[in-house]
């Protein structure tokens, strides 16, 4: 996460989170094991892989995917993480990104 730039480190609920300009990123769950990431694009990715992508009741009227870490590929892991970056940075923080 340290490479996207405004990325800041808090707590959500309780758990390890990641925020750009206050808004979630990302949360680790309770167990440790399932993270909670902003998304529009949480059918696409159930449908590719719904034992790693999955979605409770809570979630059903939010943008967010829970992932299951143990079973998540890292590449595809660090493409979500970098595309919620991207659905919430400014276009400062863009500009900045697409420099390097």
């Amino acid at each position: 996460m340290a490479a996207l730039p405004g990325t800041t480190e808090g707590l959500s609920h309780g758990t390890p989170a990641f925020y750009v300009q206050k808004k979630m990123l990302c949360r680790l769950w309770e167990n440790g094991e399932v993270l909670v990431i902003r998304t529009d694009e949480r059918d696409k990715w159930i449908q590719k892989d719904p034992e790693t992508f999955f979605f409770t009741d809570h979630y059903r009227n939010y943008p967010c995917l829970l992932v299951n870490l143990p079973k998540v590929d890292p590449e595809v892991l660090q493409k979500l993480l970098t595309d919620a970056w991207l659905s919430r940075a400014s276009k400062t923080l863009l500009k900045e990104y697409n420099k390097e």
